[in-house]
């Protein structure tokens, strides 16, 4: 009966005898009691593999990848570790181990090993309204809908950027500035020929954008799912930062447009516009590209450190050198230390502006050895930074590719055969089950009549 060979594989004459596996024409020698370790894999369920056994040479043939099933054969003897080999591209390796069914956490904990990050958990709004809402400004490859918002958002910050540009340009340029200095430093003679701001075509193009901006940020505050983790998101600070300098200057303006003083001086108003610029980095949000600067970044801030660290005792030291190598020559542009500052960072980086240079044997020597060494000191980092951006690059790009390949089914049987074994294994199974309960119940009623003629005698 079937029902015995449960029993049969439990035992160790049986797991102890060996299995040889043909993986493309190379053979494998493993243990049954190394497969049954898994039971759920394909390999370690006695029924998932005998679909692919091969009585005539006694093996288990296996169209598949050769060097991936060193891995998998790994796997099943080390007890569950998983290890893609250097010369076997990932997602080969993915589909190979989808294909031996080793899911679940031991995939899990290699993609963790790899550096992927965990699947973060997306908090959804409880009401289905806001969740909707949600998901159409927050995630553009939810919908086409969603993706359509993405692209009018991509399209208003451009718009926004290039007026920002444009309107510095000598044609375009506001006399606005003039008016406000004449203002603030002559408050007895008000300025005269003021133009109003809505009759500026590029402060009205910047009001509708802000528009845009700030129905944007507020709808997303409204239907988020958590209003203190919405704070602590760095995009969402970018995209409060970057209307403020609107408003700002909407109330400077007004003011001065009624008579009164603005209680900001004029420098302040130009740094309060620039943060307009920041604008920018709202594309971010749009741009994979951005993000895995941005990740690239933060992964080499400690190589940066040292770059920087490494730029401020050579600024220090050759600025000093060229400054006692010069301090005779009274023509000399390096006056004191503090202005050989620039000509050392200008030196060391190889941009050589040479608005300041050396005229001595000895400056010119101390110009030779910075520049060397600002070659050496930039160059060993960049191939760490290059490999970061290189890794992360890669793995966002690993991590798109989720086009499926149908590969060619290994089996010695077709799919709707391999079904209709499934369902005859099906079948085998519930009649030797009802063969054993017939059994059991025969050999109960045999004992129970042994036992009564026993008894008679």
């Amino acid at each position: 009966f079937t029902w015995h060979t449960g029993s049969l594989w439990r035992s160790s004459g049986v797991l102890s005898e060996r299995v040889v596996i043909n993986v493309s024409g190379l053979r494998f020698e493993t243990q049954l009691r190394t497969l049954s370790q898994f039971p759920d894999t394909l390999l370690g369920d006695p029924q998932k593999r005998g679909r692919y056994y091969d009585p005539l040479h006694n093996e288990y043939f296996l169209d598949r990848n050769r060097p991936c099933f060193d891995s998998i054969l790994y796997f099943y003897q080390s007890g569950g570790r998983l290890k893609r080999p250097a010369n076997i591209p990932l997602d080969v390796f993915i589909d190979e181990v989808k294909f031996y069914q080793l899911e679940g956490e031991a995939l899990a904990r290699f993609l963790e090993d790899e550096g992927f990050p965990k699947d973060e958990e997306r908090p959804m709004p409880e009401n289905e309204f806001q969740k909707q809402v949600w998901l159409l400004f927050e995630y553009p490859e939810s919908s086409a809908a969603a993706r359509i918002i993405a692209i009018i958002s991509v399209m208003v910050i451009l718009v926004s950027i290039v007026i920002f540009c444009l309107e510095t340009l000598p044609d375009f340029k506001d006399e606005r500035e003039i008016l406000v200095r004449r203002h603030l430093y002559s408050i007895y003679y008000p300025p005269f020929l003021y133009t109003h701001p809505f009759q500026d075509p590029f402060f009205v193009v910047e009001t509708m954008c802000i528009c845009w901006f700030s129905f944007e940020l507020l709808v997303r505050f409204v239907a988020c799912p958590s209003k203190t983790n919405f704070f602590r998101d760095i995009m969402n600070i970018i995209d409060f930062v970057a209307i403020i300098p609107y408003f700002v200057t909407l109330g400077t303006e007004l003011a001065r447009a009624k008579g009164g003083t603005p209680a900001m001086s004029l420098a302040i108003l130009r740094v309060i516009r620039l943060v307009r610029v920041f604008r920018i980095f709202k594309l971010s949000r749009h741009s994979k590209g951005l993000q895995i600067l941005g990740q690239t970044l933060k992964a080499s801030m400690r190589e940066l450190g040292l770059l920087i660290f490494f730029l401020f005792i050579g600024v220090i030291l050759f600025s000093s050198s060229v400054y006692f190598a010069e301090v005779d020559n009274e023509n000399t542009a390096f006056t004191s230390i503090p202005e050989s500052f620039w000509w050392a960072v200008v030196t060391m980086t190889t941009v050589g502006y040479g608005d300041m240079s050396p005229v001595t044997v000895g400056g010119k020597l101390v110009g030779s050895l910075c520049a060397i060494a600002g070659v050496l000191t930039i160059s060993l980092p960049v191939p760490v930074i290059v490999s970061n951006f290189s890794y992360f690059y890669h793995r966002e790009t690993e991590c798109e590719d989720t086009t499926e390949y149908k590969h060619i089914s290994t089996s010695l049987w077709s799919d709707e055969e391999e079904e209709e074994d499934e369902e005859e294994e099906e079948e085998d199974k519930e009649e030797s089950n009802r063969s054993w309960r017939f059994y059991t119940m025969k050999h109960n009623s045999i004992k129970l009549e042994v036992e009564h003629l026993k008894w008679i005698d």
